[in-house]
């Protein structure tokens, strides 16, 4: 039996890592994506020791050239994605009259351009086997502009603009696509850090969040989901 593939791309100590760990688990071999390497190098060692396969790729999301590169490597070395979650996101905390030109257009290439290079890549062979799927991680921000949030909102709107498209255009093929609307703070280190009193009530658990794109692929055809937004009990909505 062929080992499927999964391509997380965008692997830091969140959700990113918990996704990669989920489906190595159940028996997929890993590309771990990412910009630097030392967090998804951290990952890789963490499935290596369950007995799993990953392997590392860096790639700029908003580079075509980079992302290119870094796909024609995970299908020389792993084969080519089943499945593609583009988790990697940008967040610039400022008003429209303090971000500069090339910050706005840095976060837009990596928030919404870099999902739309990824699935590029992927889908041929997807549609191909007529099967695949691909999962995009948005944020409150997906829905809803905010003050100062500019920077991060144009390109989450964005992505679940491609989602929602792509799921329109492959989905009658065989490729689930979805997008999860995450409304809420994940429970990393540097949530942790910035806020220390916040109760783990009002965190989003990246282990539990993995869970939810792991039961999205699992999804048979007569009953996917195109879009869900997970929350945590204590978050106010």
């Amino acid at each position: 039996m062929t080992t499927q593939v999964a391509a997380v791309f965008g692997v830091g100590p969140g959700l990113g890592a918990a996704v990669a760990r989920r489906f190595a688990r159940e028996g997929h071999a890993v590309a771990l994506l990412a910009r630097g390497e030392a967090a998804a190098r951290e990952v890789r060692a963490d499935i290596q020791k369950e007995g799993g396969r990953a392997e590392v790729f860096t790639a700029d999301a908003g580079d075509a050239g980079s992302v290119s590169a870094a796909f024609s490597r995970i299908s020389a070395e792993l084969g080519a994605p089943e499945v593609l979650v583009y988790n990697a996101g940008a967040f610039h905390v400022a008003s429209v009259l303090e971000l500069d030109p090339a910050t706005f257009e840095a976060a837009w290439r990596t928030n919404c351009l870099g999902g739309f290079l990824c699935a590029r890549e992927v889908l041929p062979a997807m549609l191909e086997r007529g099967r695949g799927t691909l999962l995009f991680s948005g944020a409150t921000a997906s829905l809803r502009g905010g003050a100062r949030f500019a920077g991060l909102a144009v390109g989450k709107f964005g992505l679940r603009a491609l989602a929602q498209s792509l799921a329109r255009e492959v989905g009658p093929q065989g490729i689930h696509v979805a997008h999860v609307v995450i409304d809420g703070m994940i429970d990393t280190p540097r949530v942790r850090g910035m806020a220390p009193e916040r109760s783990t009530a009002t965190l989003l658990s990246p282990e539990d969040l993995a869970e939810t794109y792991w039961q999205l692929h699992r999804q048979p055809a007569s009953a996917w989901t195109q879009e869900l937004d997970v929350r945590p009990a204590g978050e106010k909505f």
